[in-house]
């Protein structure tokens, strides 16, 4: 709630107050701010990073266009009814910690309705050569592309994080699950900032699970690693660009644009998620 946002003014050494998003002046427009929707919460809780609980639609409705470097998210990929119908002990795995919280068991019209308002907003907010780069299960892969397309989103590439130690479920009956993908396309452009320093990047990342100290704050059950998240975030921005995370979950988008020196303004409906990226980004 805006009162919430202005009990974090900063007075300036003449007197005057500094408004805390004076970091953010090219992003957001503060009297777009004003929301009758109590759950709706904007909190400046860093110089550089902007937290907003609630509905992601709604909140991305409230950047100004053209304003943003970098879209990196982790959605819910949607993969709860799936796994219900298959008979294998994932089922009991997806229903404690995906399907219960109503983010992971929806229809597939009403998913792909959530995405295609997700990609069109994203397309608004970000910058012509702008990225945006969607962590996706790899039977939704072409979905995404096909929905992205709508919007003028140039598709890149798909890319691989590899768990280097990954939980062997069922490791003798089939390939253990190690891999997990993400989906990179650039706004209205064909190519845009990509720091490589005159290196081969390749579409593929190796490192080991979330590691427990990183999750001393709280859990989540997609935790990425922020090795991996800083990875992107070097690559794909600069110093001082805008980054937003629609899909907060534990914040380490947050945490990443943090010690690398990025605007954040990161979004989640959950209040328990909400208050774990929070305590994450303001000590991480």
């Amino acid at each position: 709630m805006i009162e919430e946002v202005y009990e974090n003014t900063k007075i300036a050494t003449n007197g005057s107050e500094i408004s805390p998003f004076s970091l953010f002046s090219d992003v957001i427009n503060i009297d777009k701010l004003s929301s009758n929707n109590e759950n709706i919460k904007f909190e400046p809780i860093l110089d550089r990073s902007i937290l907003a609980k609630g509905d992601c639609i709604d909140l991305l409705g409230k950047i100004n266009e053209s304003s943003v470097d970098l879209v990196l998210t982790d959605p819910p990929y949607n993969l709860g009814n799936f796994m219900h119908k298959r008979n294998t002990n994932l089922v009991k795995m997806r229903e404690n910690q995906f399907a219960y919280a109503g983010w992971d068991n929806l229809s597939q019209e009403e998913w792909e309705e959530q995405m295609d308002k997700f990609l069109r907003e994203s397309a608004r907010i970000l910058k012509k050569g702008g990225a945006l780069l969607i962590f996706m299960s790899l039977m939704k892969v072409e979905t995404i592309v096909k929905l992205a397309s709508k919007y003028k989103f140039y598709y890149k590439t798909t890319g691989v994080w590899h768990k280097t130690n990954p939980m062997p479920r069922n490791m003798n009956i089939h390939f253990v699950n190690s891999t997990e993908g993400w989906i990179y396309f650039i706004n209205n452009d064909t190519s845009g900032t990509f720091n490589n320093e005159g290196k081969v990047v390749h579409d593929f990342f190796e490192s080991s699970l979330t590691t427990t100290k990183e999750k001393g704050f709280g859990k989540h059950p997609t935790q990425k690693p922020t090795k991996l998240i800083s990875h992107l975030i070097k690559h794909l921005s600069n110093i001082n660009d805008v980054v937003v995370d629609p899909f907060m979950g534990s914040g380490t988008t947050g945490v990443s644009s943090k010690r690398l020196n990025r605007r954040f303004i990161g979004i989640d409906l959950d209040n328990d998620y909400y208050e774990l990226s929070k305590s994450r980004i303001v000590n991480g």
